[in-house]
């Protein structure tokens, strides 16, 4: 098989020879995610050189028509062989996949226009290029702000000591996020044996067990009935609802740069959302994550003088000796701070950025198996549905930042995405309830 790419407005058009076939579905398959993953969102094959194309290849057509229409984007055949349409009308899938007009039959300046109304979105208020990458900035409720509270004490992970006093039974709202120690379970005594870092929000959480079996779980809410997590300690940010954020910041890494490190992107949000603490949730396709995950459940039970002195620290937690989650889309939710942190200057940790200014900042993330991340102003809650019930939950992670990194940042790097972001107006911090 052979590929050859063109451009035609804003709209990719592979051209392909040879068969689609069971192996070389694959391929095509393979070409045209990279497409997606570069940031394209309509593409076209011409097929008009495909000699044979079978079951396998018309599944892999379908796949690829279903993915670009889930983020808005379009998928079409622009140009058919006489064995592909013949296949194509066979299967009725012809008014799905063909093309109605090849954009060459309209005049440049017109088959480009086309392009841009086709893959219009809202206009942004504003769009701001940095070094690194272009912001595009969404207003959602100017006003809201949100309520930061740092639940219970972390001091007992030092030392492996978590008890049932230290446990409480929580909610999230689809108004607020989360992050922290907890486990999905009914009290203490059912999740002792498992609690590992989780995330909360839009009404979802998930977390990653540290039982051994190293297998991620999840619940989601179901109408007004909202998943129990039993936490340890966390950080919890509510805003009001429907609308908890004040605005929608959509950023892509330029196509001549390297992607955007967590530290640059978090110092961006700061200066866009003009505030010095902020709660962000954010969606974004991944380049690599770095941070650690707990191997042991830190509980009384399981406890271990020194735990976290090395080497015993090795069997407690597991670090990403490299980037993972390469390829991936992720869920990721925390607090960013520049200045006075208050009560939360316990539980976060600083961020190389690109002014120099010190960011500190705490953020879980959860990976899930990639798709691309839909443009334009987008609905958090319905976003966050989508990955859970549309994506396979591959990990979840506290993202760090590593100075011993021989490559890279020795950060967490994103290629593009969408954070919603609000300041945080008040921080409290709460004792363990029994």
């Amino acid at each position: 098989m052979q590929i050859t790419k063109g451009l035609i407005g804003e709209t990719v058009e592979l051209k392909v020879e040879g068969r689609i076939d069971g192996y070389w579905a694959d391929h095509l398959a393979a070409a045209v995610d990279q497409e997606i993953r570069q940031g394209s969102h309509h593409i076209q094959l011409d097929l008009s050189q495909v000699v044979f194309l079978s079951s396998a290849g018309i599944g892999t057509l379908v796949r690829l028509y279903k993915d670009l229409k889930s983020i808005h984007g379009s998928f079409a055949v622009s140009n058919c062989s006489r064995i592909v349409l013949k296949v194509l009308e066979l299967s009725k899938l012809v008014d799905l996949l063909v093309a109605k007009a090849r954009p060459e039959s309209l005049p440049t300046s017109m088959a480009t226009e086309s392009s841009k109304v086709e893959a219009a979105a809202p206009r942004s208020i504003k769009q701001i290029e940095r070094s690194e990458s272009i912001y595009e900035v969404y207003p959602l409720e100017p006003e809201s702000k949100l309520e930061c509270r740092r639940l219970g004490d972390a001091t007992p992970l030092e030392r492996c000591g978590f008890a049932k006093e230290h446990c409480r039974t929580m909610q999230f709202s689809v108004s607020g996020f989360a992050i922290g120690l907890g486990a999905l379970g009914e009290h203490f005594e059912d999740c002792q044996g498992r609690f590992g870092e989780f995330i909360a929000a839009g009404g979802a959480v998930a977390y990653l067990p540290t039982d051994g079996t190293n297998v991620p779980d999840f619940l989601l809410a179901h109408g007004t009935a909202l998943p129990e997590v039993q936490v340890c300690y966390g950080i919890a940010c509510q805003g009001a609802d429907p609308q908890p954020f004040s605005s929608l910041i959509r950023f892509e890494a330029k196509k001549s740069a390297e992607p955007v490190p967590l530290g640059f992107l978090l110092e961006s949000c700061l200066d866009l959302s003009g505030a010095q603490q902020i709660g962000i949730v954010m969606i974004a396709e991944s380049a690599g994550l770095i941070g650690a995950a707990l191997r042991r459940p830190p509980v009384v039970a399981a406890s271990e003088p020194n735990a976290f002195e090395f080497p015993r620290i090795r069997d407690w937690l597991s670090f990403t000796a490299e980037p993972a989650y390469t390829k991936s889309v992720v869920l990721a939710a925390g607090v960013a701070v520049r200045g006075s942190a208050g009560a939360l200057a316990p539980v976060i940790r600083s961020f190389p950025n690109d002014s120099g200014l010190p960011v500190a900042g705490h953020f879980h993330a959860a990976a899930f198996s990639y798709r691309p991340v839909q443009r334009g102003q987008i609905d958090l809650k319905a976003s966050i549905k989508s990955l859970f019930e549309g994506q396979a939950l591959e990990g979840v992670l506290h993202l760090l930042s590593d100075d011993r990194a021989l490559s890279g940042s020795g950060q967490s790097e994103l290629v593009r995405g969408a954070c919603w972001v609000a300041p945080i107006s008040n921080i409290t911090a709460e004792g363990a309830q029994a």
